[in-house]
This record gives C-alpha cells, sequence and structure tokens, in this order.
C-alpha cells in the first residue's frame, strides 16, 4: 500500500480565468511532467489518484445557496445575478468565465478525496495542489478563490471527529480559514505571511486571536517584504512545533503556497526554492502520520514546478537530484531544481528579522499562555 497519494487529472489544469490572469492552472501539468520525468510516480510508496467533483451538498457546508446558486448561474454565461454582489469583475481578482462552477467543485472535490484518504488512515499523506483556495469566504469570492475547498476537506475532517491543526505558509493571509474557524478550538489555525500592511487581504494580525471557544486558536505571524530563508524558518520554528506539540492535532492539514518564491511578481518575499522545502520538512516532522496537504499561491511558473514537485517527492520519502531530467528541461528551459545563491540584501534583511521577531515576541505574549506555554519558550 502507498503511504501517500497524489490527487491529480487533467481536468484540473483546463479552465483559464482569463487570458492574462496571473493564476495560471496549467502549471499544475508542469508539476505533474516534472514528477513523471523524476520517475516519483514509480515509487512504491506514491500513488496517483482521480479526483472528483465536490456535490452541492458539500459546497453548502461552507458556502450560502444563494451564493452557490449564482455562481453555477454565472458559470453558464447567464444574467439572472449581478456579478458584483458575489465580488466578481472582469478586471479584477475574480473574473467571471465559463465552467468556473465545475472547475471549483473538481478543485474542492479533489481536496475531499485528499481528506478522506488521509482520515481512513489508506496513505499517511494526500495532497491537491490544485487545492488551497484559502480566500473564499461564504457569500463571495476573494482572492482568486471562488470556493474554500480548505474549509470545506476541514469540516469533512472535523464531522469524522478529528482534531485539526491548519498551517497556511501562503504569501497571503489565509483570512477565510481563519473565519471559517474564529470561534471553535477544534481547529488550530496558524498562517505566516507577508504582512496586511504590504499585501492582500490586509489582514492577519498578531492581535486575531479569535474569540469564544476559538480565543488562542488563531494564530498569525505577519511578516515584512523580503523576508529570505533563515528569517521565515526562524519564526517558523519559534512559532509552529511549540504550539503543535501542544495541541495534538489528530489531523495536520497545511496549505503550501509557494508565492512567497523570490521571483513571484505579486508578492514581496524572499525565499529559495530550498528555503520553501526546509518548510515542508518541518510540517513533516510535525505530521506524524496524518497529513493532508493543498496548494494555494504561485505565480512564477518555474518556482511552482519545482517546489511542488520537490515538495510531494519529499513526502513520498524521494531526495530529488539537482539537475532537471532532460526532456522536461527541454521542453520548458527549466535547468536545475534549485535555485543559484544571490548576494545578501544587507539593508533589507535586518529589517525583516527584527519585524519578524516583534511578531513573534507578540505571538508568544499574547497566544502563547492560552496553551500553557510560557512566553519565553
Amino acid at each position: 500500500m502507498s503511504t501517500s497519494a497524489f490527487v491529480y487529472s487533467p481536468v484540473l489544469t483546463q479552465h483559464i480565468l482569463r487570458e492574462d490572469h496571473p493564476l495560471v492552472p496549467r502549471r499544475l501539468r508542469l508539476v505533474y511532467e516534472l514528477l513523471e520525468a523524476y520517475g516519483v510516480f514509480q515509487h512504491p510508496d506514491a500513488s496517483l489518484v482521480a479526483p472528483r467533483m465536490a456535490t452541492e451538498e458539500e459546497l453548502l457546508w461552507f458556502h450560502t445557496k444563494e451564493y452557490v446558486e449564482a455562481v453555477r448561474s454565472l458559470s453558464r454565461g447567464e444574467h439572472r445575478y449581478n456579478p458584483a454582489r458575489y465580488n466578481f469583475s472582469q478586471e479584477g481578482d475574480n473574473p467571471v468565465f465559463p465552467g468556473m462552477y465545475e472547475a471549483s467543485a473538481w478543485a474542492v472535490g479533489a481536496s475531499l478525496v485528499a481528506a478522506d484518504l488521509v482520515a481512513q488512515g489508506s496513505v499517511q499523506v494526500a495532497v491537491n495542489f490544485s487545492g488551497g483556495l484559502h480566500h473564499a469566504m461564504p457569500n463571495y469570492a476573494s482572492g482568486f478563490c471562488i470556493f474554500n475547498d480548505v474549509v470545506i476537506a476541514i469540516k469533512a475532517l472535523l464531522k469524522r471527529g478529528l482534531r485539526v491543526a491548519y498551517i497556511d505558509i501562503d504569501a497571503h493571509h489565509g483570512d477565510g480559514v481563519q473565519f471559517a474557524f474564529y470561534d471553535t478550538d477544534q481547529v488550530l489555525t496558524i498562517s505566516l505571511h507577508e504582512s496586511g500592511e504590504f499585501l492582500f487581504p490586509g489582514t492577519g494580525f498578531v492581535h486575531e486571536i479569535g474569540v469564544g471557544k476559538g480565543r488562542g486558536y488563531s494564530v498569525n505571524v505577519p511578516l515584512a517584504p523580503y523576508t529570505d530563508d533563515e528569517t521565515y524558518l526562524w519564526a517558523f520554528r519559534e512559532v509552529v512545533p511549540p504550539l503543535i506539540n501542544a495541541y495534538h492535532p489528530d489531523v495536520l492539514a497545511t496549505q503550501l503556497g509557494i508565492d512567497t518564491h523570490r521571483d513571484t511578481p505579486i508578492t514581496h518575499m524572499g525565499l529559495t526554492v530550498q528555503g520553501f522545502i526546509a518548510v515542508v520538512r518541518e510540517l513533516q516532522g510535525l505530521a506524524k502520520g496524518r497529513w493532508l496537504a493543498f496548494g494555494g499561491g504561485g505565480y512564477d511558473l518555474s518556482a511552482v514546478a519545482r517546489g511542488w514537485a520537490w515538495a510531494y517527492a519529499t513526502m513520498v520519502g524521494i531526495d530529488l537530484p539537482d539537475p532537471i531530467p532532460p526532456a522536461f528541461q527541454e521542453r520548458y528551459g527549466i535547468p536545475r531544481l534549485r535555485d543559484e545563491e544571490r548576494p545578501v540584501d544587507t539593508a533589507r534583511q535586518p529589517i525583516a528579522r527584527r519585524y519578524a521577531e516583534e511578531a513573534v515576541a507578540q505571538v508568544k505574549r499574547l497566544v502563547f499562555p492560552l496553551h500553557g506555554l510560557s512566553a519565553s519558550v
């Protein structure tokens, strides 16, 4: 029996939001092709699993009936609903496009397939890189996200009585997921992201710690632009392992957006692919046998292909060689898996480090005591 599952089908890659839109679904095909080129799917611990479409009932676990109906209608090109009421606009982040209901339902269904495999114990880790659509809200689209597969997949785990820790390493704050679980202690949400001072969605500050039973179960680590591998890993290690070890989740759910990469055109972080993989390895150490992984942001296609392929290989237990296999290299012009070193920005890095240190200190003051942890840990 394979210990890991990669949920994928070409159907997840074929839609186009808009010709000039930063989110390019065909990026998933590059990840799949690079894994194929490396022979990862030949490994006995790797399995390819087909997705399915989410049902309307499953979409309604988080989204309103009116919104689901509006998305379906707009997807068909009908004019029964005003797109602006649901945050759709042709020039903005969330354009209406033909078949958007089906494309979004496939992404949710793929995450539900992954969640079921992990919950049943069929595999130890399952990944759906078409998912991670963490901005979508109950009644409107947001940040390229129409249906929130993360929330719906986590709710599927909760329905099985499982306790979930969710870690979001996308450059953007996971605001839709935080919103969904802001008042419960059954889901611990931790988001490390470029600060809302500088980047959409303008949320995710340390003081957003949850309400009621959820107080202390919403954790945010906002970071400065140009944060590099070293500072990011330091902040992660200071905050995430102590909280996960105190919380004792049944399942670790992770959003693995790779728009923290230094070449991403619409964010300002400074991670390399190596830094991203170092974080993935940290997550692997925390998962302890039940790990549900989603995709997320990723707008430099080379970084997406290399980072997500390497991430899945890491889940399988394979350390990929640096030279990209010749066929893939010739087709896409990407010669190496790892990023080359660049000179350190001596002006920006101290600023980013101080920003991270202050964010971590605030988290320890506000959140750690609520979990029985010392602020000096």
